[in-house]
């Protein structure tokens, strides 16, 4: 196919058949799409032969890298044996077996059962009925309502739109749904200017005890958080934060539910966010890093306490077509075991995420309206600001954020603005001197950046 047609042939085709997410698309034809047409390791080629360095591993998701042939050859063996089957009707398959095993074996102690969806928003929408069923079968129906965070983002069906926190996503669709109430975000940037990041930590963790109380524990079924929130703006909450919130829902017999589909599967340098920040969820949703978006697929972990009352209540009325594709659990299963088999996760946490923190610290500190620079392992981001010393922001939040990413990638560096957030998340495979690279061209967008803002007067 791509020898067939030229740039401007798929341009047109697709600004005339597709219809692209999160995107303004009368602006989009207007512009015109970039083409992505190849990838290998980090990088990406286009239709017209630029290379691109992915600072974002696509969606948060291609942690091992792109082109491995070895997860292609498994899809295609796959295929030529068992294509597809599904999970109902009492049947399995190897496939979905074996990953199943392994996943137990790299999950934390008491996770020895998951339930498969193909993406994360399907494993929230997942997780949200499994919680209410759960409280059902306790005897106790009534405990419906689930708290999320403002800025905390769980994905775009109605369910993970809802619990998460973006306004500009309830402002369509008539969102939240009834049963989905929401607390501040930990930022401490913001949030936390007459404490210290430990004292934040316990004060923020205490809104979620304050909601609770307002609403009624009685009614109230778990509360939903994301380790470290990711399209909110890589929001690293103080190591005091998650220890408190864990405190307060076993006290209020509350479920605790971490949304790991973007800190799961290595990017902090630990299998799972939970573990780098110390808390033990009853329930955990991941995908993206499960198969390192090779194919979809997504899991919803739960501990043997859960799995074992909803077990007792019979029939869990809940499932998809593809709940275990053949194809997509053996690609995942041979993503996982060459996570952890090539050390990839371990050299993130002892490594490369060191390396990385070090170098984006030490880079992004010299700049006027850079701030707030932070990270773990393989993820991380700075704010842009517009007075360090008084920690004001810009006006219009996320216009600033926009123009700063449009010179990234005008630069052949993908990086995402989340509001006026840089945020970066590249593949766990990436080199020393592929860090080098993006950060010393990254210095060099965000002093064209900072050029940019006095020239129109923004600064």
């Amino acid at each position: 196919m791509t020898q067939q047609r030229n740039t401007a042939a798929w341009r047109e085709m697709d600004a005339a058949h597709h219809l692209h997410p999160f995107t303004d698309t009368a602006s989009l034809n207007e512009q015109g799409v970039r083409m992505i047409t190849r990838a290998d390791g980090i990088y990406l080629w286009d239709s017209e032969g630029n290379k691109i360095m992915d600072g974002m591993a696509g969606l948060w998701c291609v942690n091992i890298g792109y082109g491995r042939k070895d997860l292609s050859d498994v899809a295609k063996r796959q295929m030529d044996e068992l294509a597809y089957y599904n999970t109902f009707f009492k049947t399995s398959h190897p496939a979905v077996v074996e990953l199943s095993h392994l996943l137990a074996e790299v999950a934390p102690q008491g996770f020895d059962h998951v339930f498969y969806t193909n993406s994360g928003s399907e494993s929230v929408d997942t997780m949200i009925r499994m919680v209410r069923r759960y409280w059902d079968v306790k005897g106790k129906p009534e405990k419906k309502t689930l708290i999320g965070r403002w800025n905390g983002y769980h994905g775009s069906t109605i369910g993970g739109a809802s619990l998460g926190g973006m306004s500009y996503m309830h402002e369509q669709g008539d969102l939240p749904i009834p049963g989905i109430v929401h607390v501040e975000q930990p930022w401490y940037y913001k949030h936390g200017k007459d404490m210290t990041p430990e004292e934040f930590g316990v004060a923020a963790a205490r809104w979620i005890e304050e909601k609770i109380l307002e609403v009624g524990a009685d009614k109230i079924a778990a509360f939903v958080g994301e380790p470290i929130q990711g399209a909110g703006g890589v929001i690293v909450p103080p190591s005091t934060y998650w220890p408190e919130v864990q405190r307060i829902c076993r006290q209020y017999d509350i479920l605790l539910v971490a949304d790991e589909v973007i800190c799961g599967f290595g990017r902090t340098g630990e299998w799972f966010g939970q573990t780098h920040f110390g808390f033990q969820p009853d329930i955990f949703t991941t995908a993206k890093g499960l198969s390192s978006g090779y194919l979809p697929i997504g899991a919803v972990f739960v501990n043997d306490e859960v799995a074992s009352t909803l077990a007792a209540g019979g029939d869990f009325n809940h499932g998809f077509t593809y709940s275990g594709h053949p194809v997509a659990a053996a690609v995942a299963h041979a993503n996982v075991k060459a996570l952890r088999d090539e050390g990839i996760v371990q050299r993130v946490k002892e490594d490369i995420g060191p390396y990385m923190q070090q170098r984006w610290r030490e880079t992004f500190s010299q700049f006027e309206h850079v701030d707030d620079i932070r990270g773990v392992g393989l993820i991380q981001a700075f704010t842009l600001v517009k007075n360090k010393a008084t920690r004001e922001l810009f006006d219009n939040w996320g216009e600033i954020g926009l123009m700063c990413r449009d010179i990234f990638f005008a630069n052949n560096l993908i990086m995402r603005a989340c509001g006026d957030h840089i945020v970066s998340a590249p593949p766990l495979v990436i080199s020393k001197a592929e860090v080098d690279q993006m950060i010393d061209t990254a210095a060099r967008c965000m002093a064209e950046f900072e050029r940019q803002l006095k020239a129109k007067g923004l600064a």
